[in-house]
């Protein structure tokens, strides 16, 4: 049996037993696998205990003086602070009646004496981890319940908190000229004339996916209700189906009372799902059900309960191979993919990196409360010859954190740090383009060479031309020099 995950805080145990050598006994076990034990040899004690130190789980005995385990159990289920906790019961008497009897009392589990180290190991290590999934479902239903009375609180100004978000999350969170970003731009104003329509947005990580949404969202009808993003890849398995479709009290071990779910969280607004690749095959099955049918049950509910949401998803892997290889389901796929917007990588529209450096200069500068500064000589070239595997959110990062170098002045090849080109032999996508001729490729490559031997030498010039064994002028001369446009 292995020890606790060493990424979380020892789970603390209880042990109520009027018997010395059984308390004996579990505690080598359980602190041998790293639990904090606690211990209680009466009813009185335990009930005591408690208060001073909530436990994550209670081991307890049936059979005790004054008052027997089922009695204690009743009298921790009916306070608000300890009614959570889940309760193993200790029993020597392994008969329906008893075990019925344990259940009813609020207890999630038995282990029969004598025990076995395995068993009580598993059983403890079992409800322990639901415990903690349990407290982390309601502590993020919380959250998200809060977000929605918040906005629900300011229903008299709802039309402008709209416009605000609308201004935030439009199109004009879109920059640049290619033909690749007009065309999102002109995808984005047909989806927002549809309220209904489900969409699938496809791309590699960083491309925006989800400003497309948010753009989606606060452009159409729906703008004034909410928007609701969820991370799927982020959500333990055990999680999906309560985080989504919500639960009723008693289904499982903390579900200690009703919970939404995002779906109903979204009523008349829109549900993101995000890395919808990475949702479990069960849950799967469940979203198509309520995107044919509209109707929600929580996780042992009898009744189901209408929802108008939008859905929208995305997905920076391929859907199709995960359903050759059975981990999506197809039909699933055909229900969200009622329209596809494919989200192009940044290496892919180049010349639309120089108008977001500058609009991301602005935007931090604003934040910072400055001027926004220029673009010093060779930045722009040096900007539109990287290949920013990490998209646009990595062209965010790179402006920010030159600004701040900068402090504020202009910005200059030495504040740029690319994750890829500084440390690596790995020569630039650009140069393998097919369009340029031998004199572009040699002035590009030439441009590369140089701004690893500037970037080598933390951004002293002088020392890059030693380096390269050139002079300080031809190294300026480089960096000024936009190489001239692919012939076509």
């Amino acid at each position: 049996m292995s020890k606790q995950e060493t990424s979380a805080l020892p789970a603390r145990v209880l042990l109520v037993d009027d018997q010395p050598t059984n308390l004996e006994v579990l505690c080598q076990v359980l602190e041998g696998h790293g639990y904090k034990v606690m211990l209680a040899p009466s009813a009185e004690v335990a009930l005591r205990s408690v208060n001073r130190a909530v436990p994550d789980l209670i081991l307890l005995d049936v059979m005790m003086p004054e008052m027997d385990g089922y009695e204690v159990c009743r009298r921790l289920k009916q306070e608000e602070r300890t009614r959570a906790i889940p309760v193993i019961f200790i029993t020597a008497r392994d008969q329906q009646e008893e075990v019925v009897t344990g259940f009813e009392a609020g207890g999630v589990d038995y282990i029969v004496k004598p025990f076995r180290e395995a068993e009580v190991l598993a059983r403890v290590q079992a409800h322990v981890r639901l415990s903690r999934l349990a407290r982390e479902l309601a502590q993020k239903n919380q959250q998200l319940e809060e977000e929605i009375a918040g906005r629900q609180a300011l229903k008299g100004q709802l039309s402008l908190l709209a416009e605000r978000e609308a201004a935030q999350w439009g199109l004009e969170g879109f920059v640049g000229h290619s033909p690749a970003i007009q065309e999102i731009l002109a995808q984005v104003h047909l989806l927002q004339e549809s309220a209904t329509t489900s969409v699938l947005i496809t791309g590699e990580s960083g491309t925006g996916k989800e400003l497309i949404a948010r753009a989606i969202h606060f452009g159409s009808v729906r703008r004034s209700r909410p928007f609701v993003p969820v991370n799927c890849a982020a959500i333990p398995a055990e999680l999906v189906e309560s985080l989504l479709f919500g639960h009723v009290r008693g289904t499982f071990t903390g579900a200690d009372a009703d919970r939404s779910g995002y779906f109903e969280m979204a009523h008349e607004g829109t549900l993101f799902l995000d890395e919808i690749g990475e949702m479990p095959l069960a849950a799967q099955a469940t979203l198509l059900r309520v995107l044919e049918d509209g109707e929600v049950w929580r996780i042992g509910a009898r009744e189901s309960s209408g929802v108008d949401v939008r859905v929208l998803a995305a997905t920076n892997g391929d859907l199709i191979k995960k359903i050759e290889a059975g981990q999506f389901r197809q039909d699933l796929y055909f229900r969200l993919a009622r329209y596809v917007v494919v989200v192009p990588p940044l290496r892919e529209h180049r010349e639309d990196v120089p108008l977001l450096a500058r609009h991301f200069l602005r935007l931090f500068s604003k934040e910072m409360g400055r001027p926004a500064p220029a673009l010093g000589p060779g930045v722009e070239t040096a900007l539109k010859t990287y290949a920013f595997p990490g998209n646009v959110r990595e062209l965010k990062n790179l402006i920010e954190r030159a600004l701040i170098e900068s402090r504020g002045e202009e910005i200059q090849v030495r504040h740029l740090h690319f994750a890829v080109a500084e440390g690596s032999n790995l020569i630039p996508p650009a140069l393998f383009d097919s369009a340029l001729d031998l004199d572009q490729a040699a002035a590009q490559a030439e441009l590369w060479v140089v701004k690893r031997a500037v970037a080598q030498a933390g951004g002293n010039i002088s020392e890059a031309a030693r380096l390269l064994n050139t002079n300080r002028n031809r190294i300026y001369r480089i960096l000024d020099q936009e190489p001239p446009p692919p012939q076509p």
